[in-house]
């Protein structure tokens, strides 16, 4: 795994095996990237990295300078992972949050620029993440939210639907406030 973009780009992560995550591909996270780099300038904004995994979309957004960075886990292996990370990068400005993300959703006061999910592709009612944004209204003005998901998922109807790219087998779908 590794930082494709920013001041760190190239930067190598190696995973300990005990993490059984799906990191997003090198091929997807620079399309997204490029996406998002047309959209924000990166110091301004704050981010919520949802199902973070293994912390690889968290750390091009830190790379990049962001405002803020807060990575929701549940897991604690992959949790202590990120946080070493974070601090190999001397992320200051960011966080990791061991916590259910729905839980967190529920109680959390802050309202983001960019929140990224990346559930597990078999999440059942992955729409549940959609709901539970707009919801708690955890996004600011001018935001999106971005969930990767399979080929299975269609959210083209739901209001706030922008977009969806697909790169191979990862597909983003985009949602704007």
């Amino acid at each position: 795994m590794r930082i494709i973009g920013g001041k760190y780009r190239g930067k190598i992560f190696t995973p300990p095996s005990n993490l059984k995550a799906r990191p997003t591909t090198d091929f997807a996270k620079e399309a997204l990237f490029n996406i998002l780099n047309n959209m924000y300038n990166f110091e301004n904004i704050d981010v919520l990295d949802l199902f973070s995994g293994t912390g690889s979309i968290s750390y091009e957004f830190v790379s990049r300078g962001a405002k803020s960075v807060t990575a929701v886990e549940s897991n604690v292996n992959h949790s202590k992972f990120i946080e070493k990370q974070f601090a190999n990068l001397d992320a200051g400005q960011s966080v990791v949050i061991k916590s259910d993300v729905f839980r967190y959703l529920n109680s959390c006061k802050r309202k983001f620029d960019v929140v990224f999910a990346d559930p597990p592709y078999d999440l059942e009612n992955l729409e549940q993440i959609y709901d539970a944004v707009f919801e708690n209204n955890i996004l600011s003005e001018s935001a999106l939210l971005v969930i990767e998901h399979s080929e299975k998922q269609d959210f083209s109807a739901y209001p706030y639907f922008s977009m969806m790219r697909n790169y191979g087998s990862v597909h983003f779908s985009f949602f704007e406030v």
